[in-house]
């Protein structure tokens, strides 16, 4: 099994860039099906969603827009518990289906923060998409229509994710080795 040492930390490979090429795939299809006849506004939180947002986008069907947002709540290996926003909304997104693009959702305080404050601009519905759910360490409840892979409460990287920064660049996802 392939293995990447990252500063500190070694990690392996959890997810290979085939199996994640897959199923964002899939997903795009799904939300084309689901969302056919509307012109969704995709709205990826950086910096870890980047790349997934980039690959779900070419996968999907229907016309649609992309913008950003910068939401934070980690430090290294684990979430601070605060959520601070940090680049806001520049697009108008009353009545508009929006489609969060992210990378993870970890405790769940960062999206739930997220939902609170597009509530303000009055879209006529908020669907979450993510890459990578942990149910296990969820801290509030979340209704994720759109989720390719559910995984452990353990540190990735890779493919847009990273660690301190480094290994955002990886292809593959990868798991902290103790």
């Amino acid at each position: 099994m392939e293995t990447v040492k990252i500063k500190d930390r070694s990690f392996a490979v959890s997810i290979p860039e085939e199996t994640i090429k897959e199923r964002v795939a899939a997903l795009g299809a799904q939300i084309s099906a689901d969302l056919a006849g509307e012109q969704p506004l995709f709205l990826a939180v950086l910096n870890g969603s980047f790349v997934f947002a980039a690959d779900l986008l070419r996968s999907v069907s229907v016309p649609c827009e992309i913008s950003f947002v910068r939401m934070a709540s980690y430090q290294g290996t684990s979430s601070t518990g605060k959520v601070r926003q940090l680049i806001g909304l520049n697009e108008s997104i009353e009545g508009r289906t929006v489609v969060i693009v992210e990378d993870i959702i970890d405790s769940g305080l960062t999206m739930k923060e997220l939902l609170l404050l597009l509530e303000n601009y009055h879209p006529k519905r908020v669907l979450i998409s993510a890459l990578l759910v942990k149910p296990g360490n969820l801290k509030v409840d979340l209704d994720i229509p759109y989720c390719c892979f559910e995984i452990p409460n353990d540190f990735i990287v890779g493919y847009g994710l990273d660690y301190d920064g480094e290994g955002r660049n990886l292809r593959h996802i990868y798991t902290v080795e103790d």
